[in-house]
């Protein structure tokens, strides 16, 4: 059981650093293994939770993996694939799993999928992805506890996504490359990870046209080659320590944290009265004034990212008026709203919106994080409450944010990761 302790009341200042990107990485490990020979080297890899179950996971169906974390290196030989099998202990944990399923249909005809796992967020349906498998020529057989997909060769064909969901996009995406003939999706999703892994695709040896344009076009190639890649910065995880040093009214440095791929975030967080000074390869991040109120309504990229939409309620709680907030991605993202609550947050919730009004004096309480996003939003409540804050489920925060507690540490926050007894 891995919890942790916020003590709240000090202001951070200082540098930051900025891991690589947890939503790129993962379907970066599933592309390398679509290469039959050589070994892929991936680099600027968080040592998250979420890419140990992925090597793990990698390692189960015979690809030979080393993370080396110190490095924040991961090498990867999927010269030899021996199972089709993914295997439930470990795929239910992490739902990057379905990521995998390109290359074991490639490489071994079939993929077997034990289980799906990730955070709980609601409706989070990969219906999608397995009615693209069978656009392309699979056979998918679904039955209580297992998905059986089969495929004797992928052919091109044009797709459609009714959500820009990334995973969809870069799961279709690999899958096509090594595809016979031609593949084109429409309204692809625009993400800068997604953009990042065609880059590495198309390193490999795929052939892909129109990323970013939400039009994408994949001709199928024979083969596709080990690389070596350097993952682009986690945005947000950027977000993240920006809106920590406005919770707290300090000034923080960030290395990585580019304002470029923030998209709609950027200027929401200037109208609260965050303030940005970019110095080259350095993000500024500090604050002016007191924090105001916002009207925040997520969407896929550019729009506001759900992924920051918790801490931003958070932020939010703080700010002097009321803010709205309308979810219209993942229709589990309120569970938040309690545990604020409990911490002296004013938060209505009515179905898809919340109505957070603010100013308020957060309180230092024992808290459950819900899901990854949740539980760093309660970090940052901590560190803005007095006394002190305990979130339990803490390794939730651990499957999307790499030491997290030395690095806010290092601004001056006062946060503990500790192993705790089963209760």
């Amino acid at each position: 059981m891995v919890r942790y302790r916020v003590r709240g009341g000090n202001v951070l200042r200082g540098t930051a650093f900025i891991q690589g990107a947890k939503n790129a990485v993962l379907p970066m490990i599933g592309a390398a293994l679509l290469a039959s020979e050589g070994r892929t080297v991936l680099r600027n890899v968080p040592a998250i939770e979420d890419v140990r179950r992925a090597t793990e996971l990698a390692e189960a169906i015979g690809a030979k993996v080393q993370f080396h974390e110190s490095e924040r290196t991961l090498v990867i030989d999927a010269s030899r694939l021996t199972s089709p099998v993914l295997p439930a202990e470990i795929a239910r944990r992490f739902r990057g799993s379905v990521l995998f399923v390109p290359a074991l249909l490639h490489r071994l005809g079939e993929a077997v999928i034990e289980g799906v796992g990730g955070c709980n967020l609601g409706s989070r349906n990969l219906d999608f992805h397995y009615n693209g498998y069978k656009r392309l020529g699979a056979i998918v057989n679904e039955e209580e506890r297992v998905i059986h997909i089969k495929a004797a060769g992928l052919t091109g064909a044009p797709l459609y996504l009714d959500t820009p969901s990334h995973t969809g996009t870069e799961n279709l995406v690999m899958a096509a490359a090594l595809a016979s003939g031609t593949t084109v999706i429409e309204n692809a999703a625009l993400e800068p990870e997604v953009l990042d892994v065609i880059h590495m695709l198309t390193r490999m040896g795929a052939r892909i046209r129109g990323a970013g344009t939400g039009f994408v076009t994949v001709e199928g190639v024979n083969e596709l080659t080990a690389v070596e890649h350097t993952v682009m910065p986690d945005r947000l995880d950027a977000g993240v320590f920006m809106m920590a040093a406005a919770l707290t009214g300090g000034s923080v440095n960030l290395v990585g944290g580019s304002l470029e791929y923030l998209g709609v975030a950027r200027w929401k967080l200037e109208q609260m009265g965050v303030v940005f000074e970019d110095e080259g390869a350095v993000l500024q991040v500090s604050r002016a004034g007191p924090i105001r109120p916002i009207n925040v309504i997520t969407d896929t990229y550019p729009g506001f990212a759900t992924d920051l939409q918790s801490p931003l309620m958070t932020l939010a709680c703080l700010a002097g008026g009321t803010s709205y907030i309308h979810e219209r991605i993942f229709d589990g993202r309120f569970a938040l709203a309690g545990e604020l609550n409990k911490m002296g947050a004013n938060i209505e919730v009515t179905e898809n919106r919340a109505v957070v009004h603010g100013p308020v004096k957060l309180r230092g309480t024992r808290v459950t994080a819900h899901d990854l996003r949740s539980g760093i939003a309660l970090v940052l409540a901590g560190l803005a409450a007095e006394g002190e804050t305990t979130i339990d489920t803490g390794y939730l925060i651990d499957r999307g944010h790499a030491d997290l507690a030395p690095r806010m540490q290092a601004l001056g926050a006062d946060v503990e990761r500790e192993i705790s007894p089963s209760e």
